[in-house]
């Protein structure tokens, strides 16, 4: 049987990345490196998560997919395959290229895979603000234009952003975050992104990053004006937590828990639940057994557990993702 798997973080260096993952999270940055992500849990070709808990430490989740698929899987479905969520923390010291994911229905014809994300902002500076959506009155020829004389931010919608909030971000829709912000990103399991514009950033060997502007134009959805935060309905609850929906769409489900005092939720499941702690410590118990999770910890519970008991500490914040 299955158990709550935790697994290897896998450090990426980026061109606008920083330390912060080092000092926030006690994340073993290599010295003198821009770690702008940890993927903490991915089924990618060239980045699998490694489990470090467990009779099955050392085996990969691309070998767990491939074995016990149903076990951990239960009513969810692969995406093509793979473990269908790409989970991460990002540190953003500088802002992100301009950018979009491609929609579902040409991400093929494109070589691509499609992508929707969300961002839960555990970090973010007092003047911190991101990318998300057109300006009202922008036009594809208006946009088509400035991609071509460098004003093409001018096009994008600004919004301000604190601890706390979160942002929802559909294939198709351009977006970007800003500087001095870290996140938690809850994705499709994809890595393919278009960039529209990339602050004429030069790396290391003195070169700019490619940019794909035929692509981007294609998958932008030029309706999509002005979109707000994540606006949370009201929370349920629950043995004295708090429980919000952040995201019901058709590809995942996000929740926030938020504990004021300590309490414990159970849960009988279907399909994978992925915990992650923003803020504070949780506990994972589970036949007799515990899994102990600190903030920037992630679990993934398989469905294949009758009865599973999910301890949230006093002042504690933590993310449930599950894939549909």
């Amino acid at each position: 049987m299955l158990y709550p798997l935790v697994f290897e973080p896998i450090l990426q260096h980026r061109i606008w990345g920083g330390r912060s993952l080092e000092t926030l999270y006690g994340k073993n940055l290599p010295p003198g490196s821009q770690i702008g992500e940890s993927w903490e849990i991915s089924d990618r070709p060239d980045a699998v998560s490694i489990i470090s808990n467990g009779s099955l430490a050392g085996k990969s989740l691309r070998w767990l997919m491939e074995n016990h698929l149903v076990e951990l899987m239960g009513k969810a479905e692969a995406l093509n395959g793979r473990f269908p969520l790409l989970i991460k923390i990002l540190d953003a010291r500088e802002k992100l290229s301009l950018q979009v994911h491609p929609p579902a229905r040409l991400a093929a014809e494109l070589n691509g895979e499609p992508k929707t994300e969300m961002w839960y902002f555990a970090q973010a500076e007092p003047d911190a603000e991101i990318f998300a959506g057109l300006k009202a009155g922008v036009t594809e020829p208006d946009f088509t234009t400035k991609t071509h004389d460098g004003t093409v931010a001018d096009c994008f919608h600004r919004i301000p952003v604190r601890q706390g909030d979160a942002m929802f971000l559909p294939s198709g829709r351009v977006h970007a975050l800003g500087q001095g912000m870290v996140i938690f990103e809850i994705q499709q399991n994809s890595d393919t992104t278009y960039r529209v514009f990339d602050w004429n950033r030069i790396d290391s060997e003195g070169k700019t990053r490619d940019l794909h502007i035929e692509q981007s134009l294609r998958c932008i959805d030029f309706e999509d004006v002005e979109p707000s935060l994540v606006q949370v309905d009201e929370p349920l609850e629950v043995n004295g937590v708090r429980i919000s929906t952040l995201v019901d769409h058709q590809v995942f489900r996000v929740d926030l828990v938020e504990a004021q005092t300590s309490a414990t939720l159970q849960y009988s499941l279907d399909r994978p639940l992925v915990v992650g702690v923003v803020t504070g410590n949780a506990s994972i118990q589970f036949g007799g057994e515990q899994i102990d999770l600190s903030t920037g910890k992630f679990s993934l519970i398989p469905p294949n557990l009758p009865q599973v008991d999910l301890i949230v500490n006093a002042q504690s914040r933590l993310l449930l993702a599950s894939p549909r």
